[in-house]
């Protein structure tokens, strides 16, 4: 086996006088070795030699001129250059003041008599070159640590591919101690000249969005399966991180929470229990949320909302403050007391006592029904302040959030003009408002409510998809403030 240093490792020593081969050259088969004027050059190594008997210790590392390396002439052999399947090895030799980079040619090439002189007649190779020893000794312990001035080649943890001959060892990005493997050539150690990338806004993992109330039903009014919950699902992930649902009727949260987990949407779900029809329907709701987060885990779960304006409905605020410490109650019966509880009111009729029953304060709040309307920009100022004043004089320190805000695409709910630039509008300068207040928001709502049937058109109007599940605007427009 020979290989010829294409670029010449230069002594550390002055001359070309041969100190000692002895270390490297005793060993089974020895070296060739060549003086030169300007160093000393290791010719050619057989591949009988056997590297477990190299003595390492003798390796001086400060006497090697790294800067002298051509390291892209380093794996081409004296005849051929390699096949891209050769693997390389490495050594280096104190006495001989240079360091050998070894390239071992694969079993298809043409190696030459690892016993024999060179000559211009080399004999036939054998079938198979047999390999060094896969394991090479580490230096010993004592060998001489190299000068502080000298440069040292970087050491790398995961063992590198094999080396095809027209590519460049990696250019190290840090120098320590040399730690070489069987199959490792010491590449030329020279500081990072690649500048750090610069830190990047972190991603955006609500969406354009922080939220959007969802009800699943079809335009008729019926129960969606789970491919339409998961499809329409898919779509809103893009949108918003957090979802608000109503009610666990027609199975909806269970196929929200299929929905989510089997399609990894990474969305949070803040379910709600209706209470509008009563005790007995308020107890359903209870009982199948309890089911689904007993069989699926609560760990996309955060929150639920008993009721939805029902003070507005004409349901009595003792009646709601005791639906809710029922519900609590339950919660904590069945190991569940860490979800947070609260009503979702409008703002006008939301109180301090009943905020001191919920673990947060979520208020409905539009300004679309104002008797006056003079701006998007208006407008939006509105909600802000009507929430500002929840937090300030109602919640008691409590977070504050939006359960519902939008704009209506169509209809008429007075002076407000409705239309879908003003919708985007709205939805726009509100996502922007409220995040510079602080405020987390579902913005109502995700699709049309065609399936309420018999509503005014406004109401049925709100959606940012329509009723099919198709955009009506560019969500990219929602990202800019």
């Amino acid at each position: 086996m020979r290989a010829c240093i294409s670029s010449l490792l230069l002594a550390a020593v002055a001359g070309s006088q041969l100190i000692s081969a002895a270390p490297i050259a005793a060993v089974s088969g020895g070296v060739g070795l060549v003086g030169r004027d300007d160093g000393i050059v290791v010719d050619y190594v057989p591949a009988s030699v056997d590297w477990n008997k190299v003595d390492w210790s003798q390796v001086n590392w400060s006497a090697v001129n790294w800067d002298a390396v051509n390291w892209q002439s380093v794996f081409s052999s004296r005849d051929t250059i390699p096949s891209s399947s050769e693997t390389t090895y490495s050594s280096t030799q104190d006495q001989l003041g240079s360091a050998a980079v070894i390239s071992a040619p694969a079993a298809n090439s043409t190696p030459e008599s690892s016993n024999a002189p060179e000559s211009s007649a080399a004999p036939e190779p054998k079938p198979v070159v047999p390999e060094p020893s896969p394991v090479v000794p580490e230096p010993s312990p004592v060998v001489p640590e190299p000068s502080p001035v000298a440069p040292e080649p970087s050491s790398s943890s995961e063992k590198p591919s094999p080396v095809a001959s027209e590519a460049q060892p990696p250019a190290p990005t840090t120098t320590s101690k040399p730690e070489y493997t069987s199959s490792s050539p010491p590449p030329k150690p020279e500081p990072s000249t690649s500048a750090a990338p610069d830190p990047q806004p972190p991603a955006n993992s609500g969406g354009s969005l922080w939220g959007l109330t969802y009800s699943p039903y079809n335009i008729d009014g019926s129960c969606p399966d789970l491919a339409t919950v998961s499809s329409q699902l898919k779509k809103v992930a893009q949108v918003t991180g957090n979802i608000r649902l109503y009610s666990t009727d027609c199975s909806q949260l269970r196929l929200a929470v299929q929905a989510v987990k089997n399609n990894n949407l990474g969305l949070t779900i803040h379910p709600g229990i209706w209470i509008s029809d009563g005790a007995s329907r308020m107890q359903s709701d209870l009982d199948e949320f309890v089911s689904v987060i007993k069989q699926y885990g609560s760990d996309i779960i955060n929150g639920l909302s008993v009721g939805n304006e029902d003070l507005s409905k004409g349901t009595s605020e003792s009646t709601l403050i005791g639906y809710i410490n029922q519900v609590r109650s339950r919660l904590q019966a069945e190991g569940l007391g860490h979800i947070p509880i609260y009503a979702t009111e409008q703002d006008a009729h939301f109180t301090s006592s009943l905020a001191n029953v919920c673990d947060l304060v979520q208020v409905n709040i539009y300004s679309i029904f104002d008797s006056i309307f003079t701006s998007i920009d208006t407008s939006v100022k509105s909600v802000i302040q009507r929430a500002d004043n929840i937090r300030n004089n109602v919640a008691g320190g409590k977070p504050v959030r939006f359960g519902e805000t939008g704009w209506s695409a169509a209809g008429n709910t007075g002076p407000s003009p409705l239309s879908l630039a003003n919708q985007i509008a709205y939805a726009q300068k509100f996502k922007c408002a409220a995040a510079s207040a602080g405020y987390e928001y579902f913005y109502f709502e995700a699709k049309n409510s065609q399936w309420k049937q018999g509503a005014a058109a406004s109401e049925q109007n709100f959606g940012i998809f329509s009723a099919d599940f198709v955009p009506k605007f560019d969500f990219g427009l929602l990202n800019y403030c």
